[in-house]
């Protein structure tokens, strides 16, 4: 018990992080982020954090969180969990920063197949500081400098407050898993502005992929229930939030207790004069053993802006798990899925 108080308390001081809604590189590795059905998907007790610092060559960059804490009941077949994510934009010092309590619950379908249903209901806090925000209208036509009034409707330091709810579904084997999730799905007035609606569109994703098992090892690995495996996944992640679409493509290579994985990102159309083409992803993370589960990406922008000006973006994540509860829980877990790690 004492091992949890600590890991809540630490939960508790990622609540303060600021933030708005921003994707990672890494989303298996921010499973609740992705979608709320991944609570107590690993059957274990998770304590999770991601930090992602995007486009740092530029003068204003953004700097997204987020921290997790889930756990699994075999008696209830339910996962419990709690979220904070958070984002800050430089340049307007906008924040949008999120605390929010998740529940999914495991439908079992077959002998080693499930079905998970997730919701998650949320708390959202936006701030913002305009004061260095340089609006077109201010700047003067002639001489080019930024000294004339903006006209904008916006006070110096404005915030605003709203619930956020969302919802996943998420179906495993042995060697697959296939989810759904949508998030704002009661598109949330988000406009700073008093008397105007500025609604959060829905965002819907569609993730899966498969394993291939490459060969075992001689030695058992009791913390993530398999045997020094060497496994092949393949996996895809589509997300549509109006107006945009992508598309990411993926790969790791697990050779416990180091995994190697690739990311595409973009959805090329041919015949368009701007293909969403956006970047290339590097990822190495290692397991050491403990149930202490380390990563680090990198995004290589393949956009007109260019390496040379974003300097592409960092990403490191780190997640603790654990066996809470009876001991003969860890006998239970044949469900353990087949999902990236990373």
């Amino acid at each position: 018990m004492k091992k949890i108080f600590v890991i809540i308390a630490l939960m508790m001081l990622g609540i303060s992080v600021k933030g708005q809604d921003i994707q990672f590189s890494q989303f298996y590795a921010a499973p609740i982020f992705l979608n709320p059905a991944f609570a107590g998907s690993s059957e274990m007790t998770r304590f999770g954090v991601n930090y992602r610092n995007q486009f740092p060559g530029m003068d204003h960059s953004l700097n997204a969180y987020s921290t997790y804490l889930d756990h699994y009941s075999f008696s209830l077949n339910s996962g419990f969990g709690i979220i904070a994510n958070g984002v800050t934009e430089t340049m307007s010092n906008l924040r949008t920063s999120e605390i929010g309590a998740v529940y999914s619950y495991r439908l079992q379908l077959g002998f080693n197949s499930f079905l998970r249903f997730g919701g998650q209901a949320s708390f959202v806090s936006r701030d913002a500081d305009f004061s260095s925000v340089i609006f077109g209208s201010m700047i003067d036509p002639l001489t080019g400098e930024a000294g004339l009034p903006s006209g904008e409707n916006l006070g110096l330091d404005v915030n605003h407050r709203y619930l956020d709810y969302h919802f996943g579904m998420l179906y495993t084997n042995e060697m697959a898993w296939l989810g759904v999730s949508a998030h704002h799905i009661t598109q949330p007035n988000i406009s700073f502005v008093d008397d105007q609606i500025a609604k959060w569109p829905i965002k819907y994703s569609v993730h899966g992929g498969i394993s291939f098992d490459l060969g075992s090892g001689m030695s058992r690995n009791y913390m993530n229930n398999v045997e020094n495996k060497k496994l092949l996944v393949l996996a895809f992640n589509y997300k549509h939030q109006d107006p945009f679409n992508q598309l990411d493509l993926g790969t790791q290579l697990v050779l416990q207790p180091l995994t190697l994985g690739v990311w595409y990102r973009g959805l090329p159309t041919p015949g368009l004069n701007r293909p969403n083409t956006e970047s290339l992803i590097g990822v190495v993370g290692i397991s050491l053993g403990n149930g202490l589960d380390i990563g680090y990406s990198y995004d290589y922008t393949l956009t007109k802006l260019g390496i040379a000006n974003t300097s592409g973006a960092h990403e490191v994540s780190m997640r603790f798990s654990f066996l809470a509860g009876s001991t003969q829980n860890a006998a239970g877990r044949k469900s353990s899925m087949p999902c990236f790690r990373y």
